[in-house]
């Protein structure tokens, strides 16, 4: 098998000699990943998407970080390696960084579980860039025109690292919408895609992704040991799966021995989606599905007594810019307050968040002072971030958090 001529670039990067102020240098040495255009006192006249920024330190003309060029965005420059130590940015230099990422997955790839997050962006020293295996196939998906002069051996170190039978390019929206390339949203770069539909497993649990027209890549892998989790804890119990998506948590407490589950979204193909990945799994309790407003919805249950033994609320991200942050919080503590109402005796309310401008101690404290503002004693169990395989090592990286309260009464 051979890969789509589509991924090799004509244009050759250039070398870009570039001063920061005090305060992005201060960030670079630090080993922030983001240079923001604000930040650049120097830099050529003719430098192009995908360049090569070489930032000099302004005192002593050392080298204090490598980063890729990015002439659309504010951040206009993305780090790829901090300049503790020297690097020619080439085949092996990607190599490396991708067998770094692998290893940093070893003790997932331990359990029965084929899907994983091979890179994670930035975390991974790839911005802009993320990889997501599904068994056999992997699925590539690009924010940034920064990687398209790279990609040809990316792409193949991935492949080969992952043994990936099949390769799948997946483009953001921007991307869609440029035409400095040839690429495709969806289009199989490597290898042959039967079925856009792909089977995998998560913990021994069978699932599916669309990696052609699902969100992202085609699933959500990030909170897969918290699935885990309340599976395990689901055993004889009732459990009502909030933005259920394609059923994460649900299959994981059916398949458990859960004695019925409830799947709430607002999207009726991803209760499709949810039953059907139910179907790949032997279980014996009931699945319900509930298509319609979270809120409402909610409401409209407690209206009729309904209670359970655990409630898992997972909205999407309520604050996608600065402004919504305030607006987030108020939905946070009406989704928390409105759980609780759900939750039945001895219950287990999980609630989670992906909003990564509202920071994990600020989540934590919301839930506690909802729940302390209830009748109801109760204890946090658990907090939880990322799993192995979304590792994080800048602040904005950190988006996932996770709070288990178990009600004494």
């Amino acid at each position: 098998m051979i890969f789509s001529e589509k991924i090799k670039s004509n244009y050759q990067p250039k070398r870009l000699a570039i001063k920061l102020n005090a305060k992005g240098e201060q960030s670079v040495v630090k080993g922030h990943p983001w240079v923001f255009s604000n930040s650049i006192v120097k830099v050529n006249d003719d430098a192009q998407t995908g360049d090569l920024a070489i930032i000099f330190s302004k005192n002593k003309n050392k080298v204090v970080g490598l980063g890729l060029y990015d002439a659309k965005s504010p951040i206009r420059i993305k780090i790829i390696h901090n300049a503790q130590s020297k690097a020619d940015v080439n085949a092996e230099f990607f190599h490396s960084k991708i067998i770094s990422a692998f290893e940093k997955r070893a003790e997932l790839l331990e359990t029965n579980t084929n899907s994983y997050r091979l890179l994670f962006g930035e975390n991974d020293g790839f911005p802009g860039l993320i990889a997501d295996v599904y068994s056999e196939v992997l699925v590539v998906k690009l924010y940034s025109e920064i990687w398209l002069p790279y990609l040809e051996p990316i792409i193949y170190r991935l492949q080969q690292i992952s043994n990936a039978e099949t390769v799948v390019m997946r483009l953001s929206r921007n991307l869609q919408n440029s035409n400095n390339h040839n690429l495709s949203d969806g289009e199989v770069l490597y290898g042959t895609l039967e079925n856009e539909v792909v089977h995998f497993i998560e913990h021994g649990i069978n699932f599916s992704a669309n990696v052609i027209k699902g969100h992202k890549t085609g699933y959500f892998l990030d909170h897969r040991d918290n699935r885990r989790r309340v599976g395990e804890l689901s055993e004889g119990k009732t459990v009502l799966d909030v933005f259920s998506y394609a059923g994460g948590f649900s299959i994981h407490a059916l398949a458990n021995g859960a004695d019925e589950v409830t799947s709430l979204d607002i999207s009726k193909q991803a209760l499709d989606i949810a039953r059907e990945n139910g179907k790949l799994n032997d279980y014996y309790g009931i699945h319900k599905t509930i298509s319609g407003d979270a809120f409402k919805e909610m409401k409209a249950l407690i209206k009729r007594g309904k209670r359970f033994d655990i409630v898992v609320i997972d909205p999407p991200s309520f604050a996608k810019q600065q402004s919504d942050i305030e607006l987030a919080k108020k939905k946070y503590t009406q989704l928390a307050e409105l759980g609780a109402q759900l939750t039945a005796k001895k219950g287990l309310l999980v609630l989670a968040s992906c909003s990564s401008r509202i920071l994990a101690q600020s989540f934590f404290d919301l839930n506690q002072r909802v729940l302390n503002g209830q009748s109801r004693l109760f204890e946090t169990m658990l907090k939880t971030k990322h799993d192995i395989d979304h590792p994080v090592t800048f602040p904005e990286g950190a988006y996932l958090k996770c709070g288990y309260y178990q009600f004494l009464e």
